[in-house]
C-alpha cells in the first residue's frame, strides 16, 4: 500500500477515535460534576485526584511548585490533570475504534482510580464521595462504546460495504449530541455547586462583627514610610498571600459551623458555634504572618489586623493546662473542614501571646480564601504549624503520639519564625540613575521584634538603615537607606537584628524543614 494511502487509512481511524475519546472524557467529567453538585462539590474527580496528588508529592516538589508558580500552583496542577486526562482519553478512543470493550473498560478503570482517591481523602464522607467518579466514568464508558462503534464504521473507505457517508454523518450526529448533552450536564453541575455555596456566601454577607472588648492600639505615627515601591504596612485582604493545599476553597455556612475541643488533658470537652464565639469578649491585634515556603526575599509574608477570641481562654475553659503547669498534652492538633491537620505546641498558644481564633481580618469577616468563618492565628510560628484555616476541630495530644500533615512529609514539628529582611525597592536588575537612591523594604522577627537593619553595598562596610516606627514585636517593620549610588553594577544586601540581639544569619538554607535562612540581595545597574 502506498505511503499516502497508509497514512490516510491511519488518520481515518485515529482522528475519529481520538475525537470519540475526548468527547467521552468530556462527558465523564461533566456527569461527574453534575453528581458532585448534587452530593458535594469537593468530591469532584479533578478535585479528589488533585488532592491525592498533592498529598503524595514530595516536599521538595511542592516547594518547587510554590517557588515557580506562586499562588497559581493549584491552577497549574488542575490544568495538568486535565491535560493528562485528555491525552489518556484520546488514546483510549483510538484503542476503542478497534477494541470497543477495551477502550470503555479503560474509562471505567479511571473512574475506579477517582473513587479510590475520593475514599482516601481525609475529609471523605463515605459512599457519597465516590459516586461522582463512578457515575461519571460509567457515562464516559457508555459514550465511548457508542461513539467508537460509529467511528469504526465511518472510517471505512467510501464505496466499501457498510462504509460511506451515512456512517460518517451518524458519527458526527452522535458526537454533536454528546457534546451538547455533556455541556448541559456540566453547566447544571456548576449551577448546583454555586447554589450549595449560596448559603455560605449569604452567611458571610450577613455577619456583623461585634466591637472588640480589647481593641488594637492605634498604629504608631511613622509606621508606614512614604517610599514608592515599599510593601504597605497593612496588606489588603485581596493581596494577602494564600498558600494551602485546597484545590477548591471551602465555603462553610457560618450558621452550621461548629468547633469541637477534645482530647488528652481536656477535662470538659466543648463544642462551640460561631454565635458562641461572637458572644465572648473579642480581641483585636496586629499580627504579621509568614509562610514556611517563603524563600529569602520572597512574597509569602503579610500583615493584617485580626479580630477573634483568645485561644488560651477557650482551652482553659475546657480544663487544658500547658505542659509547664502540669498539662498532659504538649501538641494541639487543629483540623480543617477539608481534612488538613496542623500541630501547634500547647505551650506556645498558652504562654500569653495573642494566639486567637480569628473571625475578622482588616475590619471585615474573614474572606473565604483566608478561612471563613474561623481560623487560627498564632504570632511567632510559621503558618503550617499554627494558621489552620476553616478550622472545625481541636484535639489535644502529644507530639510523640501524632504527626500532623506536614510533619509526615518531613517538615519540622516546631517552627518558630526566623529573623528575615527583604529589599522591596529597587527591584532586581533595576537601572536607577546616579545620585541618591532610596533602598527600602521590610524586616520581621515575630515575638522578638526588629531593632536594627543594615545595608551592604558590594563588599563594603555594613551601614545602618533608618527604621520606621515599630508597632509591636508581632509585626514586621519597614526600613529605608539613602544610598549615594555611583555608575556601574552594584550588589545590595540587607540584614536585620532582632530584639534578642541576634543578627540575621548569612548561612543560606532552603525552606525545608523549618524555613529558609540567609540574606536577601539584589543586583542593580546605576546609569
Amino acid at each position: 500500500m502506498p505511503l499516502v494511502s497508509r497514512l490516510r487509512s491511519t488518520l481515518s481511524r485515529t482522528v475519529p477515535g481520538a475525537s470519540a475519546g475526548l468527547l467521552a472524557g468530556f462527558a465523564a467529567l461533566a456527569v461527574a460534576e453534575l453528581v458532585a453538585g448534587l452530593v458535594r462539590p469537593a468530591a469532584g474527580p479533578v478535585t479528589v485526584v488533585g488532592g491525592a496528588v498533592i498529598d503524595r508529592t514530595p516536599a521538595a516538589v511542592k516547594d518547587f511548585a510554590i517557588r515557580t508558580f506562586g499562588e497559581d500552583d493549584k491552577t497549574v496542577l488542575q490544568l495538568g490533570i486535565l491535560a493528562v486526562l485528555a491525552l489518556i482519553a484520546a488514546a483510549l478512543g483510538v484503542i476503542a475504534v478497534r477494541h470497543r470493550r477495551a477502550g470503555s473498560c479503560g474509562v471505567l478503570l479511571f473512574g475506579l482510580i477517582g473513587a479510590a482517591a475520593a475514599a482516601s481523602r481525609p475529609d471523605s464522607r463515605g459512599i457519597g464521595d465516590i459516586l461522582p467518579s463512578l457515575l461519571g466514568a460509567s457515562a464516559g464508558a457508555l459514550v465511548l462504546y457508542v461513539l467508537a462503534g460509529r467511528a469504526s464504521r465511518s472510517a471505512v473507505p467510501e464505496g466499501s460495504a457498510g462504509g460511506g457517508g451515512w456512517n460518517r454523518r451518524g458519527f458526527l450526529v452522535a458526537a454533536g449530541v454528546t457534546a451538547v448533552g455533556a455541556g448541559a450536564a456540566g453547566l447544571l453541575g456548576r449551577y448546583l455547586t454555586g447554589r450549595q455555596a449560596q448559603g455560605a456566601v449569604a452567611s458571610r454577607e450577613g455577619l456583623v462583627l461585634p466591637a472588640p472588648a480589647s481593641p488594637a492600639r492605634p498604629l504608631p505615627k511613622g509606621v508606614q514610610l512614604k517610599v514608592p515601591g515599599i510593601t504597605p504596612f497593612t496588606t489588603p485582604n485581596n493581596d494577602f498571600y494564600r498558600v494551602d493545599t485546597a484545590l477548591v476553597v471551602p465555603k462553610v455556612d457560618a450558621g452550621t459551623w461548629r468547633l469541637r475541643i477534645h482530647g488528652k488533658g481536656v477535662a470538659r470537652a466543648r463544642t462551640y458555634t460561631l454565635d458562641d464565639l461572637l458572644a465572648r469578649p473579642l480581641v483585636e491585634r496586629d499580627i504579621t504572618l509568614t509562610c514556611v515556603s517563603n524563600e529569602v526575599g520572597g512574597p509569602y509574608a503579610g500583615h493584617a489586623r485580626w479580630l477573634g477570641v483568645r485561644l488560651s481562654d477557650l482551652l482553659a475553659e475546657c480544663g487544658v493546662k500547658p505542659p509547664s503547669a502540669g498539662g498532659r498534652a504538649d501538641q494541639l492538633v487543629a483540623r480543617s473542614v477539608d481534612g488538613m491537620t496542623l500541630g501547634s505546641p500547647v505551650e506556645d498558644v498558652m504562654d500569653g501571646r495573642d494566639a486567637i481564633l480569628a473571625v475578622g481580618m482588616n475590619g471585615e469577616p474573614l474572606p473565604f480564601d483566608h478561612g471563613f468563618p474561623v481560623r487560627m492565628v498564632v504570632p511567632g510560628l510559621y503558618g503550617y504549624v499554627s494558621a489552620c484555616k476553616w478550622i472545625e476541630d481541636i484535639e489535644l495530644t502529644t507530639f510523640d503520639a501524632y504527626d500532623a500533615y506536614w510533619v509526615k512529609r518531613k517538615w519540622a514539628r516546631r517552627a518558630p519564625v526566623k529573623t528575615q529582611s527583604r529589599i522591596d525597592t529597587p527591584k532586581p536588575f533595576a537601572r536607577p540613575g546616579a545620585g541618591t537612591v532610596t533602598v527600602a523594604g521590610v524586616a520581621w522577627a515575630q515575638r522578638r521584634g526588629i531593632t536594627r537593619v543594615e545595608i551592604q553595598v558590594d563588599d563594603g562596610p555594613w551601614q545602618d538603615a533608618d527604621l520606621a516606627a515599630q508597632d509591636t514585636v508581632d509585626t514586621w517593620r519597614q526600613w529605608s537607606y539613602r544610598w549615594q549610588a555611583t555608575p556601574g553594577g552594584h550588589n545590595l544586601t540587607v540584614r536585620a537584628t532582632d530584639g534578642t540581639g541576634r543578627v540575621q544569619t548569612e548561612q543560606r538554607t532552603r525552606t525545608v524543614p523549618d524555613g529558609a535562612s540567609g540574606r536577601h540581595s539584589v543586583f542593580v545597574t546605576v546609569t
